[in-house]
């Protein structure tokens, strides 16, 4: 048995196990033995969460809370409305459409870390929506649609696939003739960097006119450790580039400093920061929400200036309608007919010309 499936083998997800590694709060068993949810991690990720601190960035990302049972700005039925699942269109239950020209394609709901602020978590971690992932009625759909030019694959985690039915589904997508890209959606290379294996790097590795990218999501500098940069590193050797699509979470990443460690260290271990999304208002997830504003406060005030211009995501809110960015102009101070009046991230001002269309 490999690496990756001993640990997928060994989660942790019992209140049993769970008291191996921390110091298990009154509120957190509470919350195991009575919410009805699914939830848990790979023993590496586990490893890294602080054994005393119920606050602890990891460990709230991994451990049920009575929160959850908060509910005043969730949507209902989240899932229905955010992937547009009951419009006139008809689709098989893997395919989730925002776009005109790009679908995403689930084709699992297991995990390999059930994340608490789970924006699928009705389908995911409560298990309240069922869906049936039949990937060959899928790859017929997007074949029978010419207008999809670019694929994302993501589930639940679809790197907990075999390497044989990774090896397929690529293959298959890359046999229809109107699509460019094929992407993946894994929080592997986070929570599970063991999964990146000799046979997985042989699925990704052959050129192709159509490219593999993978986007990971990583949320707290604490996540990345030398496993996850060596991981990386495999993959950027297969040809795959890698990106990062954090969730902003209150309590988590909304921090200055920590929100600029997060993207610097991204960097660090060649992961290009790509989005912040903005915590979606799915059921039982209002403990991890701020404010909509924040995300852009944090670029300008973390970001901007103050480190690379490659250390900045792009800050969404993810809806029905597609992704809308939230980065409001906080550098263009006026203008007249004649010039604009300009402000850096410290606050100095510069006059540039004002050039008429």
């Amino acid at each position: 048995m490999e690496e990756w499936t001993e640990q997928i083998k060994n989660s942790v997800n019992t209140l049993e196990r769970l008291k191996t590694l921390v110091n298990v709060t009154k509120e957190e068993e509470e919350a195991i033995t009575t919410l009805k949810t699914r939830w848990g991690t790979t023993p590496y990720f586990a490893s890294l969460m602080d054994k005393d601190d119920p606050e602890c960035p990891i460990r709230r990302q991994v451990v049920p809370s009575l929160k959850e049972k908060v509910n005043k700005f969730g949507i209902d039925n989240y899932l229905i409305w955010k992937e547009n699942r009951a419009t006139e269109e008809v689709r098989p239950d893997s395919i989730a459409r925002q776009y005109h020209d790009r679908i995403a394609f689930t084709v699992t709901e297991i995990c390999a870390n059930y994340c608490r602020h789970c924006f699928r978590k009705e389908l995911v971690v409560d298990q309240e929506l069922s869906l049936r992932m039949d990937v060959d009625e899928g790859l017929k759909w997007i074949s029978d649609h010419e207008e999809i030019r670019d694929v994302l694959v993501t589930g639940g985690d679809p790197f907990l696939l075999s390497d044989e039915k990774i090896e397929y589904l690529i293959k298959k997508l890359r046999e229809i003739p109107h699509l460019e890209m094929v992407r993946f959606g894994t929080r592997t290379p986070i929570v599970l960097p063991q999964r990146i294996t000799e046979g997985l790097k042989k699925v990704l590795s052959p050129y192709h006119k159509v490219p593999i990218w993978i986007n990971t999501q990583c949320n707290h500098p604490k996540e990345i450790t030398e496993k996850t940069a060596k991981a990386v590193f495999d993959l950027l050797s297969c040809g795959v580039n890698v990106g990062n699509q954090a969730v902003l979470l209150k309590g988590i990443n909304d921090n200055s400093e920590i929100f600029r460690e997060l993207h610097q260290k991204l960097l660090s271990v060649r992961i290009r920061p790509y989005y912040v999304f903005y915590c979606e208002p799915a059921p039982g997830i209002d403990h991890f929400r701020t404010p909509v504003e924040k995300g852009a406060e944090l670029i300008r005030d973390s970001i901007r200036g103050h480190t690379t211009g490659l250390a900045q995501p792009m800050y969404v809110i993810a809806t029905n309608i597609g992704k809308i960015p939230l980065m409001p102009d906080y550098y263009i101070m006026g203008k007249d007919d004649k010039e604009y009046t300009l402000k850096n991230y410290k606050g100095e001002t510069v006059k540039w010309p004002n050039i008429p269309e």
